[in-house]
């Protein structure tokens, strides 16, 4: 008499059907194939398999801000605030080093504005060497506004308020600044302050925008913008990046729903163009010898 197995053949065990080579007797609760421990996903009630975890997530809509940017859970680093805070850091550095060209090749001067019309955007990130406490101030008020904007608007959409209320605050600072004033037209002006006053445009927009508070917040930008009145500060800069800040922030906020991408783009882009015709007619108006 031959001896019989107590149970069922070997083609009766469940295997996992990403390794075959393993019993699974657990379950997906999705689909109700066999899944090894590897494969398997903690659910709500019981586990699914890695497969099911996927195509779910695929079909899943992604959350996203009134403004279009992906809702994170509250924990997202502020990259592109925390870059800039880097960059205008390292850059100060740069510049106390001794015999240290940096602020001079930099710094923007209406002068230069044709010539080298890099510093419209690398002045935005230097700060006067002389006085630690523009960098810090800057770098507060940045750290301040930076992350709640980023979160609301993406970091692609920040990072273009950031650069384009930089150069509205050089724009500005050109429009605004006396060729016969040697001191504004050939010293020129240094700082982050031009988009910072742009970022607090852009703060006024977006509370607005969410039917929030704004007075707090308009006295703040009054009390600052009084301060650029006093020497050796470049209010021309002040204004030109709230304005561009205002007028950016406007376009990223109130884009509607439908194509909001694209029409957010184009505001962006005609936000560009406006700053450039700017630039043009003051090249214009000027003497020939008003320009290297």
């Amino acid at each position: 008499m031959t001896a019989q197995p107590s149970g069922g053949s070997a083609a009766d065990v469940p295997v996992c059907p990403r390794h075959p080579d393993r019993e699974s007797y657990v379950r997906c609760q999705r689909c109700e194939r066999p899944t090894c421990p590897e494969c398997q996903r903690p659910a709500a009630v019981g586990i699914q398999c890695v497969d099911c975890v996927r195509a779910g997530a695929k079909s899943t809509r992604t959350a996203r801000t009134p403004f279009g940017a992906v809702a994170s859970a509250g924990n997202a680093a502020p990259r592109i605030t925390q870059a800039i805070i880097g960059l205008c850091a390292a850059a100060y550095v740069l510049q106390i080093l001794p015999d240290s060209n940096v602020t001079n090749d930099f710094r923007f001067a209406p002068a230069y504005a044709t010539a080298e019309p890099w510093r419209l955007v690398t002045s935005a990130f230097l700060h006067s060497p002389s006085s630690p406490l523009h960098i810090l101030f800057n770098m507060y008020a940045l750290w301040m506004t930076g992350p709640y904007l980023e979160a609301l608007l993406g970091r692609i959409r920040f990072a273009a308020l950031y650069l384009l209320s930089a150069v509205g605050g050089s724009v500005g600072y050109f429009l605004l600044a006396n060729p016969s004033n040697v001191n504004q037209w050939y010293g020129g002006a240094v700082g982050a302050s031009g988009a910072v006053f742009g970022l607090f445009g852009a703060f006024f927009i977006v509370q607005r925008r969410l039917n929030r508070d704004t007075g707090p917040l308009i006295a703040i930008i009054a009390i600052n913008f009084v301060f650029g009145f006093l020497p050796g500060i470049a209010w021309q800069a002040h204004l030109g990046g709230l304005i561009t800040g205002l007028l950016t922030a406007g376009v990223l906020v109130y884009a509607p729903k439908p194509n909001r991408t694209v029409m957010q783009t184009a505001g962006l882009v005609a936000i560009v163009l406006l700053l450039g015709l700017a630039f043009l007619v003051k090249i214009v108006s000027l003497p020939a010898n008003a320009l290297y």
